[in-house]
């Protein structure tokens, strides 16, 4: 098979179609969690966010291109007044306009700059309004005192209240998205859920939180064809996937290692959708030799094959990775499939 271009290559995984070899997607974040959050008030955070991905583009040219908005990454909502569930009628997100949608798209235009001359597709990273309320009241150190999560005790004392604060939020991530996808020109929406460790019972979160995901999904597959679900799994803090099985987004990313889910049987498992991952974010990849680096992505090839398969990581790998143990993922998938390999 000829060698195909990052955008043939990722369309024909994409349609579950063979590829010259399989597509490598690595993300690592390029500023440290005490740096994470403050893109509104650290600029010199915030630049450091951006210059990253140009220091890590010389060594390693990704096959995706996800643009990492670590200072930004959490959409702010002020939780801090919230003692009853009534109270988060009161919640404002921020809206188009606002100095956060206006950092973000200044972060995505300039991310996606130093990607010129690149024809990889290009993602934006998104959270479920879930995440960002989870956030938020977590910000306002409120101890439930009863073993159980604030938004929890929140839902069990008014289960519509919250209900309507998610919609509140998923209405303004649809449009920090519209905007992004319009104003910046990315072409996917990376989309980051979890429910890990049952922060929720299983119940609750299908009645309470899935309906806000699905209208993000919705309006978000009206934007772009290429979306990936983000179950985001790390550090043995699994997820059910049974929870998300049923989300529409055509491309899927889990933790193989903390759910214990391959790549194989996580493709059966979502129906046969084109999936991503394989390796633990802080284990080969990041500390093992160039020579396990390689039989584990042999390892991962073998078992679920070369079809509709991307190889990446749980979550993000280490922010200080060597970022040519990337490359070297990418060596072996050409090995694999007996591309030539310049050395």
């Amino acid at each position: 098979m000829e060698t195909m271009t990052k955008r043939e290559r990722f369309e024909h995984f994409l349609a579950n179609e063979p590829v010259d070899r399989v597509p490598v997607a690595f993300f690592h974040h390029f500023t440290g969690q005490d740096q994470w959050f403050k893109g509104l008030t650290d600029e010199e955070a915030f630049e450091k966010n951006i210059e990253g991905h140009r220091i890590a583009r010389k060594i390693f040219d990704p096959d995706i291109i996800k643009v990492m908005n670590d200072t930004l990454m959490i959409m702010p909502v002020d939780a801090s007044f919230v003692k009853h569930a009534s109270d988060l009628e009161r919640i404002e997100p921020p809206v188009s306009g606002s100095l956060f949608f206006e950092k973000s798209k200044e972060l995505t235009k300039r991310v996606l700059e130093i990607y010129e001359g690149s024809d990889a597709p290009t993602y934006f990273t998104g959270f479920s309004p879930c995440l960002i309320l989870r956030m938020a009241l977590q910000r306002s150190q409120v101890e439930t005192g009863d073993g159980k999560t604030r938004l929890q005790t929140l839902i069990e004392e008014d289960k519509d209240a919250v209900m309507k604060a998610l919609d509140k939020i998923a209405d303004s991530v649809i449009e920090l998205n519209k905007e992004i996808f319009k104003e910046c020109g990315v072409e996917g929406l990376y989309y980051s859920v979890n429910n890990q460790k049952h922060h929720l019972p299983d119940e609750m979160y299908r009645e309470c939180v899935i309906p806000c995901d699905t209208k993000v999904i919705a309006e978000a597959n009206k934007l772009s064809r290429i979306n990936m679900l983000h179950i985001c799994g790390y550090q043995g803090l699994a997820n059910n996937l049974e929870l998300f099985r049923d989300y529409d987004m055509p491309i899927i990313n889990w933790a193989v290692h903390a759910e214990g889910v391959g790549l194989a049987e996580g493709k059966k498992f979502f129906g046969g959708k084109p999936v991503c991952g394989g390796f633990a974010q802080a284990e080969t990849i990041y500390k093992g030799s160039q020579r396990d680096v390689e039989n584990e992505t042999f390892r991962y090839l073998q078992e679920a094959g070369q079809v509709g398969v991307m190889i990446g990581a749980d979550c993000t790998v280490p922010t200080d990775i060597d970022d040519e143990r990337l490359n070297w993922v990418r060596r072996a998938c050409m090995r694999f499939a007996a591309v030539p390999v310049k050395d």
